[in-house]
């Protein structure tokens, strides 16, 4: 039988969100740096822009939805604002970069 551990998050809540994307994305660009692929969807607040912004200078790949076709725009806008990502693309883009990442293995 595993033994499994569960816990729940206490912390404050960051941009509105806990638990928050951005701590788990800080804490992932800090273990895994230009290692690291993020890829940020649609979402109505801010969380996820500065953690993109750490993978990003990190030296990991960052990619965000197109805001163009996200169904809620805020969190693609405000990445795009906050840290240039490496690529901005349709889900139809962040699919075939998926594929593609998978083939090269």
């Amino acid at each position: 039988e595993q033994d499994r551990t569960f816990s729940l998050s206490c912390e404050a809540p960051v941009h509105f969100a806990r638990p928050a994307i951005d701590v788990l994305m800080t804490s992932a660009a800090d273990v895994y740096g230009a290692d690291l692929l993020a890829i940020l969807l649609t979402g109505a607040n801010h969380d996820g822009a500065e953690g993109m912004a750490q993978i990003h200078a990190r030296g990991g790949l960052t990619v965000v939805q197109d805001p163009a076709e996200a169904q809620v725009s805020t969190m693609p806008q405000r990445a795009i604002a906050l840290d240039a990502p490496d690529l901005v693309l349709p889900l139809a883009g962040i699919r075939d970069l998926l594929q593609l990442m998978v083939e090269r293995e």
